[in-house]
């Protein structure tokens, strides 16, 4: 979510290129954003079969999570900013490998957890999130509304849910099913926020970028989602 691109020399909106520019774009965003979603779940079946991710889901569950959580908002800030304002393709690249990466070792306990005590969710969970991204960027790129104005929104949310998950680790109480909720239809926001920016404001050249933001909120989505289905069944 973020617009750091708007600051950069030479910035041209994706809006006022020529059309067959444009389409160009759109499709280097959304192969990107396939080739993210691919490469994490590589890692996650070669983590689980390789017997890695319980080592790592037991680390990860054992320690500080807001160590963790700190570690993680680092590293998307970094990645997102290299990538978004870098000129060289490699680091725009790099960036959305290590966010890639990142993303995978940060679910494992989640995937984890899910794949012991609540079989079938994991699928479950990535069919609805799929279905989710679907259609809200049908509604995005069928309705071409520019949904920047739910920037303010979605920043205001963001600090919320990050002070509500940090007084729940802090103090102990449980976030529950409401909290998965709200965070799916945040993440929801997010997804048509990203989306409208891939169709009006991204420059031609960060399609790198714009695909890390999208796969950004996908994840965002499944893991809600996935938490939700995992305590319908507990």
């Amino acid at each position: 979510m973020s617009t750091d691109f708007q600051i950069s020399q030479g910035y041209q909106p994706v809006a006022a290129i020529g059309v067959n520019e444009r389409a160009t774009f759109i499709n280097r965003t959304y192969n990107h954003l396939m080739g993210a979603i691919v490469l994490f779940t590589l890692i996650e079946v070669a983590l689980f079969q390789s017997g890695y991710a319980e080592s790592i889901a037991r680390v990860l569950l054992s320690g500080s999570w807001l160590l963790v959580l700190g570690a993680f908002m680092l590293v998307s800030w970094f990645a997102s900013r290299i990538s978004l304002t870098s000129e060289s393709k490699g680091a725009q690249y790099a960036a959305l490998g290590g966010f890639v990466v990142a993303e995978s070792i940060i679910f494992v306990p989640m995937l984890w957890l899910a794949e012991m005590y609540a079989p079938g969710a994991i699928q479950s969970a990535a069919i609805v999130t799929l279905v989710g991204f679907a259609g809200l960027t049908a509604v995005a790129f069928v309705t071409r509304k520019d949904f920047s104005f739910l920037r303010g929104m979605l920043m205001w949310g963001g600090v919320v849910a990050l002070l509500a998950i940090v007084g729940g680790i802090l103090f102990g109480f449980e976030l529950g099913t409401w909290f998965s909720v709200a965070m799916i239809g945040f993440a929801g926001a997010a997804i048509l926020y990203d989306t409208s920016n891939v169709l009006h404001h991204f420059p031609e050249d960060r399609y790198v970028g714009a695909a890390l933001q999208l796969f950004a909120s996908v994840a965002l989505m499944f893991w809600y989602v996935l938490r939700l289905f995992m305590s319908s069944r507990d």
